[in-house]
């Protein structure tokens, strides 16, 4: 039986844990992190399908993209910001080393709670899967701006990072999957397959996911500590091209453990109010702080905070 799962979520859905018990024999894994989009506009439920038209669902975030561009939203730029070190340093806490939302019972209820730092050891080594609803076109564009992504975190970063070939799976251990609503739905057993043991609550988080969620990312500790091991992220492939691209660097970069937002975070993607689409500055700064060998997983905010003022203000200065 699966103890308690919390979670994190971002809008619908963001950051968090959630602990998945396995049977005699098997591991344990913990505490996974989850990440989405900020939410689009919920409508009644009386005008939701059961499984809507994929037409209308591309038309649907179609209209939300083209609104949010029109009101100079989802900019690509690195904003005109200045970042103090004490700024960088304290949206790193807010964003690293806190929980937004708690998964009891299968449900979740907004209330911020302390985490402690979660990332990966290991290298990361993407690998995106197509549902057969995406178009060759889509597929290799779609790969070539996340290997540029994944290329410009790992420099940010300062951590290995690699996108694998298209076709190739072995080594991987961050899996990408862009699927549309029918095949999002029916994708329990491939996320069982992809993540063994992973808790029922986890995969009914992807399989049942609100057309107002976005796109989210789950990372996990198979040894029950907070270092990753392996993560997918779910990218709904009825996204126009702006906002699959928007999914990508935010879950992506989510599932290396940046996991909460804050309303304070600017310029930046790790903020709900969707202003900037893509990583800024400002966001690889939080990743060379992340990945500062000064800090270790498991970390609370006290024993965290002191070091991550010192190496926020060495980057500040160096960025001078």
């Amino acid at each position: 039986m699966a103890p308690p799962v919390t979670a994190r979520l971002r809008g619908i859905l963001g950051a968090g844990m959630l602990s998945a018990g396995l049977a005699s024999g098997c591991a344990m894994i913990e505490p996974p992190q989850t990440r989405s989009m900020a939410p689009a506009p919920a409508r009644p439920a009386a005008l939701t399908r059961i499984m809507p038209d994929p037409s209308e669902l591309a038309a649907y975030y179609q209209r939300i993209e083209d609104d949010r561009v029109a009101r100079g939203l989802m900019r690509r730029d690195d904003g005109e910001v200045p970042i103090s070190a004490s700024i960088l340093a304290r949206n790193y806490i807010d964003i690293a080393l806190h929980d937004e939302y708690l998964l009891n019972a299968g449900r979740f209820t907004s209330r911020t709670t302390a985490s402690v730092l979660r990332r990966w050891e290991m290298p990361v080594v993407y690998r995106m899967e197509f549902g057969a609803s995406v178009p060759p076109a889509m597929r290799a564009r779609d790969h070539a701006d996340v290997a540029a992504l994944v290329s410009d975190m790992a420099g940010a970063a300062g951590h290995a990072m690699r996108l694998l070939p298209q076709g190739q799976a072995q080594g991987a251990n961050f899996h990408v999957l862009v699927l549309n609503e029918e095949e999002r739905r029916a994708i329990g057993p491939r996320l069982e397959e992809l993540v063994p043991g992973i808790d029922a609550a986890a995969v009914r988080l992807v399989t049942d996911m609100p057309r107002e969620t976005f796109c989210l990312a789950m990372a996990f500790s198979r040894d029950g500590s907070a270092t990753y091991t392996e993560a997918f992220a779910i990218i709904r492939a009825e996204h126009p091209a702006l906002t699959r691209k928007a999914c990508y660097h935010e879950e992506l970069a989510q599932g290396l453990g940046l996991a909460n937002d804050s309303a304070n975070a600017r310029p930046s993607i790790f903020n709900d109010d969707q202003e900037f689409a893509l990583l800024t500055g400002h966001d690889r700064l939080l990743l060379r702080l992340h990945h500062d060998p000064r800090l270790r997983p498991g970390m609370t905010e006290p024993e965290a905070t002191p070091i991550v003022f010192r190496i926020a203000s060495e980057l500040v200065a160096g960025e001078s």
